[in-house]
């Protein structure tokens, strides 16, 4: 569509065609200010309903504008322009100087588990901040052809570019359009038009496969199907029958380990609650902090029992350190001690004086703030046996099923009692039936609601916690449930220096390590950012086989954006006021934040 040299609006000069999409080219073009940068191109008359959101602007450009993360392709501008007649959008990208996975592996494969891990962990990263907005953003494409390597920086540094076909998790999927994936890529739920999170990292997976094998999984040929979709996902629905083979690499991969293959299996397994149920998880997998069964073996073990009644796992609460392992945030413990722990270790003293045994309480706050983490000390410090929940554990796509979970996870806490039950993304399991929640995430809600009364009485305390407290159903948060609401902040200076201390006490560190420095340098950072950049910097240390230095940490920091914009700060900090009237309690003062983090 577009010769070299051509203006677009006197802004950018055409330097090359890069490629061209289904309804979309894209062109690398050089700025007024003399810096490089990729140019999409739209085409209003190819782009599909699904393409625009309900202000009828497009999603893609909308939807780019709103992310700010190191792993993301970034917003420069964007605009309209009239070419014979015509009208276009256009959307203009930061360059990045690098190449794409499929073009690196085609020109050289990898040797290293360890820098394919990297890079996979990397993408990872991208999707958590996307999974974790205030409305979460699904990719749907995460495929070689759309992930780059930034060279510009010396270590490459991974970004997921193209957004062509992403879309918020709440948005109906009923128009969205399919055509112009790849569906080798697709997990089979989204052939149902169902898309999560979850869908993103099956193609994770697939990517995954691809970086070690050079191959797909299942080896279908898109091409054969022309015209015959339907036809062709269901041949990819039969493929993915048969077990993945998995060649001998291990002569090619020095530091080859086994262990990938049971992630690669949980990966991409077609059962959406044997797969990961998070990023998280995903990248606990990856850096060797979780263990992975074989499901082969597993499936078979099951096979040969008798079907018994299945259980949430509960862990029994080894003697910690309890509040004593947090820093700071003396205000709230102090209101947890007489509101809650005091109840909970004495009901008979309280019901004396007629006080109500509590129920739970929400913590809520932006992502990375330790929220798990605090609510596994408070069961430390009150004794209790503490049950992790995830709602993926708990949801089902069968009717009733998820109800039956419910009821099942209050049996055993109620057998197991005293129980801390920890509900993580707690809006996943009960979301507001006034939005359009599905008919069985509505009798979720009615389920839970039943199972919380009084629930203090039989020895079961329910911490929730959430990023989104406001797409929680009101009812799960009124007076006698979780009625207790306490944010969590970002860390202040003293929290910051204690996790880099902590997070760099294990490493080979140079000498002179300025620990007050590197807290300056990160205001805002929350402490999955804090324990990302060391991670980063081990990495560097670790390519030049030399100890982690302050020069190291600095230039990683300086190259790091927090995950949780200031603007995100901003509407936390409005939501925090919306909750409870304005009265939840305050764990973050711009320059007095109380200390949230851990001692040594």
């Amino acid at each position: 569509m577009l010769s070299k040299n051509f203006s677009i609006n006197d802004d950018y000069k055409v330097l090359l065609f890069v490629k061209q999409g289904f309804y979309a080219e894209t062109y690398r073009v050089k700025g007024n200010d003399g810096k490089l940068y990729f140019l999409k191109l739209f085409n209003y008359s190819q782009l599909h309903k699904s393409a625009f959101d309900v202000n009828n602007n497009i999603l893609e450009i909308e939807l780019v504008k709103s992310i700010q993360h190191p792993n993301l392709v970034t917003y420069k501008d964007s605009g309209e322009i009239v070419i014979e007649n015509k009208k276009y959008a256009y959307l203009v990208l930061n360059f990045i100087a690098g190449e794409t996975l499929s073009e690196k592996i085609i020109r050289e494969k990898y040797k290293s588990l360890y820098d394919i891990k990297s890079i996979i962990i990397e993408i990872l990263e991208g999707l958590k901040y996307l999974h974790q907005q205030a409305n979460p953003i699904i990719h749907n494409e995460i495929t070689l052809q759309n992930v780059m390597l930034d060279l510009a920086q010396g270590n490459p540094k991974t970004k997921i570019i193209d957004f062509g076909y992403a879309r918020e998790f709440h948005q109906s999927s009923k128009v969205f359009n399919k055509e112009g994936l790849n569906p080798n890529f697709l997990a089979t739920e989204c052939f149902h038009n169902i898309y999560s999170p979850q869908s993103d990292l099956f193609s994770v997976g697939i990517v995954l496969y691809q970086l070690i094998y050079n191959s797909l999984p299942w080896i279908i040929d898109v091409s054969k199907f022309k015209g015959k979709q339907t036809e062709l996902e269901d041949k990819i629905v039969e493929e993915r029958k048969k077990k993945i083979k998995f060649p001998n690499v291990s002569d090619d991969i020095i530091d080859f380990d086994d262990d990938i293959t049971n992630i690669i299996k949980k990966a991409l397994h077609t059962d959406t609650e044997v797969r990961f149920s998070s990023v998280d998880e995903f990248i606990k997998a990856l850096k060797g902090e979780v263990i992975v069964d074989d499901i082969d073996t597993i499936q078979i073990q099951k096979s040969d029992k008798e079907p018994t009644k299945k259980k949430t796992k509960y862990s029994s609460v080894a003697k910690g350190k309890g509040f004593s392992a947090i820093a700071g945030m003396q205000d709230l413990k102090n209101q947890l001690q007489v509101d809650v722990i005091d109840a909970l270790r004495n009901p008979e003293e309280y019901e004396k004086y007629g006080v109500t045994i509590p129920n739970g309480m929400l913590l809520f706050g932006p992502p990375g703030c330790g929220k798990t983490f605090f609510a596994k000390h408070f069961a430390e410090e009150v004794g209790f046996n503490f049950m992790l929940i995830k709602p993926s554990s708990l949801k089902s796509r069968y009717v009733n099923a998820t109800q039956e979970n419910i009821a099942k996870m209050f049996e055993e806490a109620e057998e197991n009692a005293p129980t801390i039950i920890f509900i993580d993304e707690m809006n996943e399991l009960v979301p507001n039936r006034d939005s359009d929640a599905h008919e069985m995430s509505k009798s979720a809600v009615n389920e839970m609601l039943a199972q919380m009364d009084r629930t203090g009485e039989k020895g079961i305390f329910i911490i929730g916690a959430t990023n989104y407290p406001h797409m929680i159903d009101p009812a799960i948060l009124r007076a006698g449930r979780l009625d207790k609401k306490f944010y969590l902040s970002p860390p202040d200076f003293e929290a910051r220096k204690a996790m880099f201390e902590m997070y760099l006490k294990s490493r080979p560190i140079d000498f002179g390590m300025d620990y007050e420095k590197l807290a300056n340098l990160t205001n805002n950072f929350v402490a999955a950012d804090i324990e990302l950049l060391v991670n980063d910097a081990s990495r560097n240390a670790l390519k030049i086989k030399g100890r982690i230095t302050m020069e190291i940490l600095e230039n990683v920091i300086k190259n790091t954006k927090p995950s949780v914009s200031i603007t995100e700060l901003n509407k936390y900090e409005v939501l925090r006021k919306k909750m409870d009237g304005g009265n939840a309690p305050i764990i973050d003062k711009t320059n007095e934040r109380q200390i949230i983090g851990f001692k040594k």
